[in-house]
């Protein structure tokens, strides 16, 4: 039964891809803490977002359209690709414009908006919460809760709620906060595949580099 249930939600997934654009319930914006990543596997990659010129801390991984289960991808659009000054300009919150170029391939073409305007919408989303400053001001690297990192956004961002926000792990470290949003931007509780916490007691946290 349960490899029954398995096959049945990949099979779900798998329709998923190439459907309509436009067609989607909610966003995920999936913030990722950016000297994590470089130490899992950005330095091995070499990617300019962690040159030490930067200072990235939270950067935009992606605004994602959700259904209330599943999400699609890579959707069927009458919309132009992004010109490499489009998704160039998108670096500032998103490290790299190659990330935004992957994004707007698998997620924006599913907003049914043009390029421009999916841009547009995820620096929007952004710019809507509040990335804790004391998360930022760490010296050095340090074992954390993940539901202290959860507690410390809830803080700063008063109209977010626990159903409507959830961190994730990869390798032991904090990876993402992912935060649910209407179409128009305005916060809501999150599905049931998406609100699915850490379940690590501690997770590393590196500093700002």
């Amino acid at each position: 039964m349960r490899w029954f249930m398995i096959l049945l939600m990949t099979a779900g997934v798998a329709q998923a891809k190439g459907q309509k654009a436009g067609d989607f319930d909610y966003y995920v914006m999936a913030l990722s803490w950016s000297p994590n990543w470089c130490a899992i596997e950005g330095d091995a990659r070499e990617s300019d977002q962690c040159d030490p010129r930067h200072d990235h801390g939270w950067i935009l991984h992606g605004l994602w359209p959700q259904f209330e289960t599943g999400w699609p991808s890579n959707c069927r659009t009458s919309q132009r690709n992004p010109s490499r000054s489009d998704t160039g300009a998108m670096a500032d919150i998103m490290g790299t414009g190659g990330l935004a170029w992957h994004q707007w391939q698998k997620h924006g073409r599913c907003s049914g908006l043009s390029a421009a305007d999916y841009f547009a919408l995820s620096r929007k989303a952004y710019n809507s919460v509040t990335r804790p400053p004391v998360l930022r001001q760490l010296p050095k690297s340090v074992q954390i809760a993940p539901g202290v990192i959860e507690e410390v956004w809830l803080k700063h961002n008063p109209d977010l709620t626990a159903n409507g926000l959830t961190v994730t792990c990869k390798a032991r470290h904090i990876q993402e906060v992912r935060i649910c949003l209407t179409p128009d931007l305005t916060p809501r509780t999150c599905g049931r595949d998406v609100i699915r916490d850490c379940t690590a007691e501690t997770a590393t946290f590196d500093p700002v580099r």
